[in-house]
Order: C-alpha cells, then sequence, then structure tokens
C-alpha cells in the first residue's frame, strides 16, 4: 500500500507524496521525465525484502504538486528536505532514473548530513561537462528536444506543441521491458502528460542550465547503472558522471537501453541496503 498526502510549503504551494510506510531504511525515488513520482512497483517486493521503505514526490508541475517555473535541479534537495521533516525523517539514501538522476545528485550534493548513499539509472550529466558530447548517441527525438530546450523557453514551447512520440527512441530490450514488468512505466507517463508540458519544458529548461552544484561535490557511496545501447541518455553520460565522483562505481550493461536497465534494479538495490 503507498499512502500519499501533500506536504505545505509555506509559501501556497504544495508537493505531492508517497510513502510505502514501515519503519524500514528509506530510499527517496526520483522520477524520470515525463513521469509522476510514484515509486517504482516493480521493485516493492526487492524492497519488502531488503527491509527499505520508499518515499518519493511528484516534482513540481507534475501531478498534484504545484508549478514551479523556473525551478533549478539543486531546488530538489530543498524540496526533498521538506518532505523528509514533514514525515520525519532524519537519514535516507536516493535512487534516480534517467532525469531524476540529476535530482539525486543534488540531494546527494547538497544534503551531505542526510543522505548516506545513492543510486542513478541512465542519469543526464550536465549539459556544461568539460570534455563530454553532450548530444553525441541520441536519439533524433531526444536531441532535438533537448536542443529546443537550449535555445531557450519560448523555442522549447513551440517544440512541445507540435512534438510527436518517436517509438525508436527505445531499443528492442526496452519494448520487451515494457511489454513485461516494467510496464509500470507507462502507468506514471500517462498522469505526467495529461497536464500539458508545462512541467516537462521546467524539466528540460533546468537540465540544460546550469545545475546549482557539482557532481563532484558528493561524498557518498554513488552507484551508476547505465545500459550500453540506450538512445535517449547516452552511457557516455554515465561514465563522466563516474569520473567525477571519487565515491562512484559504474556498472554498463551493453545490450539494455533506457528503461531495460531498470532491470537490474534489485541488484542496485541490494548494494543500497548494504550502505543506507
Amino acid at each position: 500500500m503507498v499512502n500519499e498526502s501533500d506536504v505545505d510549503l509555506g509559501d501556497g504551494t504544495t508537493l505531492h507524496t508517497y510513502d510505502t510506510g514501515g519503519a524500514g531504511r528509506v530510499v527517496f525515488w526520483h522520477h524520470g521525465t515525463p513521469n509522476i513520482g510514484a515509486p517504482p512497483v516493480p521493485l516493492f517486493a526487492a524492497a519488502e525484502r531488503l527491509g527499505l521503505r520508499w518515499v518519493s514526490y511528484d516534482r513540481p508541475g507534475y501531478g498534484r504538486s504545484s508549478p514551479r517555473p523556473g525551478r533549478d535541479v539543486a531546488s530538489a534537495a530543498s524540496d526533498v528536505e521538506k518532505v523528509a521533516d514533514a514525515l520525519e525523517i532524519e537519514r535516507f539514501s536516493v535512487f534516480g532514473h534517467s532525469g531524476g538522476g540529476p535530482h539525486a545528485f543534488a540531494c546527494a550534493a547538497l544534503m551531505p548530513d542526510r543522505v548516506t548513499a545513492m543510486v542513478c539509472v541512465a542519469s543526464l550529466a550536465p549539459y556544461d561537462a568539460e570534455g563530454l558530447d553532450w548530444f553525441a548517441g541520441m536519439g533524433p527525438a531526444g536531441a532535438g528536444s533537448l536542443r529546443a530546450a537550449v535555445a531557450g523557453r519560448a523555442e522549447k514551447e513551440r517544440y512541445e506543441a507540435t512534438a510527436d512520440y518517436d517509438a525508436d527512441m527505445f531499443t528492442p530490450a526496452d519494448h520487451a521491458a515494457l511489454a513485461g514488468d516494467w510496464n509500470w512505466v507507462l502507468d506514471v507517463v500517462g498522469p505526467a502528460v495529461e497536464g500539458g508540458p508545462g512541467a516537462l519544458i521546467d524539466d528540460d529548461l533546468a537540465y540544460v542550465a546550469p545545475w546549482g552544484f557539482q557532481p563532484s561535490d558528493v561524498q557518498v557511496p554513488v552507484l551508476h547503472l547505465h545500459g550500453g545501447a540506450d538512445r535517449i541518455v547516452p552511457a557516455a553520460h554515465g561514465e563522466w558522471l563516474t569520473r567525477q565522483c571519487a565515491t562512484a562505481a559504474s556498472r554498463v550493461f551493453p545490450e539494455d537501453g533506457h528503461v531495460s536497465v531498470l532491470r537490474h534494479g534489485e541488484a542496485a538495490l541490494e548494494w543500497l541496503a548494504e550502505r543506507a
């Protein structure tokens, strides 16, 4: 069972939260783009076996969280701090997939006294990552979307007004995962786009702007997972991030794409549980 509630941020806005409850060690889930923040059902059994409790939230503008145009990646740390305080959680680990990766990084970098460890799966690197050809290996749809974000909000809004779904962004392994247990991804994408592209636009603008911290600021243990065949966030992003973190380890799965790599999530949770 997942308990849902709203956290009042004190300025007339709220964050919608999810909590599987119990006394287990807490893992904050950071969702991708565009998703709502419901934690990953395919990993519930593993989390229960390991004594872990999922907590998560809709990023501003998604689901039932208030919009916050102009937010940066670093703001996730303040949001998570408020959610954790409201739920009386002191220490926790973070787990981010895709666009959730940078936001998990924000928590690990900016909340070193509260975050114990981090897992990032298929995470973007900063747009200003030195020595990284940021768009190399991205499919046309993903590259086009992010190039529009680089051009600014007006261009990004124009792009999203006519953008079409491109099934080729996913690999055959991704499509197989989406046809199996990880069809859960479709459950969190649908509600995220029902209200329009506003939150997606805010996410993408934040990814290509300064994040508000450096990945090298992270000092807690880090595990990166990446699919070698990923067409949405190429594996070079994960490799770059791993090089920035003295505490990071990397697992690359050559045949996996952006979604199928999540099938290794149970092993990542086991790694996290050992360090929580």
